[in-house]
């Protein structure tokens, strides 16, 4: 009876911090590739995601350069959901007309978007980790770079773990935007994702991402084929780069990144 009383007590005593730290509070970013993930914060966690990027586009005698600095603020307002505010931040366009010799450089900052992210479900099985984002896409940036009207858009971002420490993600998507007659239209997004774990801090990934698959009139399919990988310097600080190549017409030839996340 002394012996049982001893175990109940034992058994009843908190974990120690060596069995706890098994469930490590590691970073879990959007960024930097195209697909979001399907996992939030946490109630109560702040995480800031930054970067800046630059964009290459030559086309019909038009050299374009497009710098900016992404950045998404994520608040954990509970265990499965979350509020976001994403932007591309400061924005400078460096433009030149290889035809008439002119050179124009535009500066300002871009819209602002504000979200929410609902973690639908955990993978079990062959059930994917599952998250739901929404969006509304607000006219607010400076007049360089501001839409021609409010906008939004309704994701859902679904992920598989493989063996090898390969994963696979895929995000279907609406978005609703404004063209530049102010008449609104409907588009549709889409991405998929090949990544690998190569161990605890190390992760790369390739990726075809289609932001906008819209009618010509409305600017074409934008699409694009990247690479990219992420390193954890501590278990809540992520250093990332990606490397984008547009894949038509209507696409940036070239675009690439540099990022650093931080949760709180």
């Amino acid at each position: 009876m002394r012996l049982k009383r001893i175990a109940a007590l034992l058994l009843a005593l908190p974990l120690p911090v060596s069995a706890l730290a098994d469930e490590k509070d590691q970073i879990v970013t959007d960024r930097p590739d195209f697909v979001e993930s399907s996992n939030v914060v946490g109630a109560g966690r702040f995480q800031i995601e930054t970067s800046v990027a630059l964009e290459r586009n030559k086309a019909n005698g038009i050299k374009e350069r497009t710098y900016s600095t992404p950045t998404l603020l994520r608040f954990g307002l509970g265990d499965t959901i979350e509020a976001r505010l994403e932007t591309d931040g400061r924005m400078r366009l460096v433009t030149d007309d290889l035809n008439t010799g002119t050179h124009t450089t535009d500066n300002g900052y871009a819209d602002v978007s504000l979200g929410l992210k609902w973690h639908v479900a955990d993978a079990q099985g062959a059930r994917p980790s599952m998250g739901l984002l929404a969006h509304i896409d607000l006219d607010s940036g400076s007049s360089a770079f501001r839409a021609p009207g409010k906008g939004g858009s309704l994701r859902l971002a679904a992920e598989w773990e493989l063996p090898d420490d390969f994963s696979l993600g895929v995000m279907p998507g609406i978005a609703w935007q404004h063209d530049d007659s102010g008449a609104r239209y409907t588009s549709g997004i889409f991405g998929i994702v090949l990544g690998r774990e190569w161990n605890e801090r190390f992760r790369s990934f390739i990726e075809y991402s289609a932001p906008q698959i819209a009618k010509g009139r409305y600017g074409g399919n934008v699409s694009t084929f990247d690479i990219g990988a992420a390193y954890l310097l501590t278990d809540t600080v992520q250093v990332d780069t990606a490397l984008s190549r547009g894949l038509n017409k209507n696409t940036p030839d070239w675009s690439w990144t540099v990022g650093l996340s931080i949760k709180f």
